[in-house]
């Protein structure tokens, strides 16, 4: 994984954290492209596919910039579910969501080729990154994963403990008025001051931007599945490497 010292001796001057793209195949291409040219590795927060018009251009893309050396994918619930459907793994399909995947591959003329990189892929994906005072992170934090790293194969691996935080949240087990679930954002308040985390995963947007949440500690987290694929515009945050390596202040160690 990425530290904030291979970043600046690859070359590049900071990072652009992508949040969910769920088949938003346009959005991704400029986001990549962007970033390219303002050397910028991208991070992009896990759910790559369901949903959007061209699932297989997504996954082609971000294996392009995984190849040249410019870019990840987190481990997102989207991502780990479509791994055991790709092996013939009981799971539930929605026409509109995880069907439409699946579809788009199948019909693909590489689309072996793809449904090969992309268990492999998601099979080693991380579930999450601490990278400076940065943390990406698909779903939701634990400070619990300031002192464990991810395990190697956690998009193998049914989701438990901290690797189901980290991909579906805290959930109440009930549904909101727009038919998904009601998450709880009680973690961002476990965020130490020094650490901004940024998320995907729950679309908590009214305008379109990215929602930015300050919790008891001090710390942020910033919300940026702003529905790409789903209506919405595929949303992205800059950070220099500056902003990335800042010295963590003594007096907020992890309590």
């Amino acid at each position: 994984m990425p530290t904030p010292d291979s970043l600046r001796s690859a070359g590049f001057a900071g990072v652009r954290v992508v949040g969910d793209t769920h088949g938003d195949a346009r959005g991704f291409a400029a986001a990549l492209a962007g970033a390219e040219a303002a050397g910028l590795f991208v991070i992009q927060l896990g759910d790559l596919t369901d949903h959007g018009p061209d699932n297989p251009a997504v996954l082609r893309a971000m294996f392009a910039a995984m190849d040249a050396g410019r870019g990840l994918f987190m481990l997102g619930n989207h991502d780990h579910k479509l791994r055991r459907a790709l092996l013939g793994q009981s799971v539930r399909i929605e026409r509109d969501g995880l069907g439409r995947t699946l579809e788009q591959i199948a019909a693909a003329p590489d689309g072996a080729t793809l449904k090969a990189r992309d268990i492999e892929e998601i099979g080693r994906a991380p579930a999450w990154l601490p990278l400076g005072r940065l943390f990406c992170v698909h779903a939701a934090f634990h400070d619990g994963m300031l002192q464990h790293a991810p395990p190697p194969d956690a998009g193998q691996t049914p989701p438990e403990g901290l690797v189901g935080r980290a991909i579906f949240g805290q959930v109440t087990g009930r549904r909101g008025a727009d038919g998904f679930p009601v998450r709880l954002t009680a973690w961002v308040d476990r965020i130490p001051a020094w650490l901004t985390v940024l998320v995907g995963h729950d679309n908590r947007s009214r305008d379109g931007r990215p929602v930015i949440m300050v919790g008891e500690r001090g710390g942020r987290a910033i919300f940026l599945d702003t529905g790409a694929g789903k209506g919405g515009a595929l949303a992205w945050q800059d950070f220099s490497l500056a902003e990335v390596m800042a010295e963590r202040p003594v007096s907020a160690a992890v309590r």
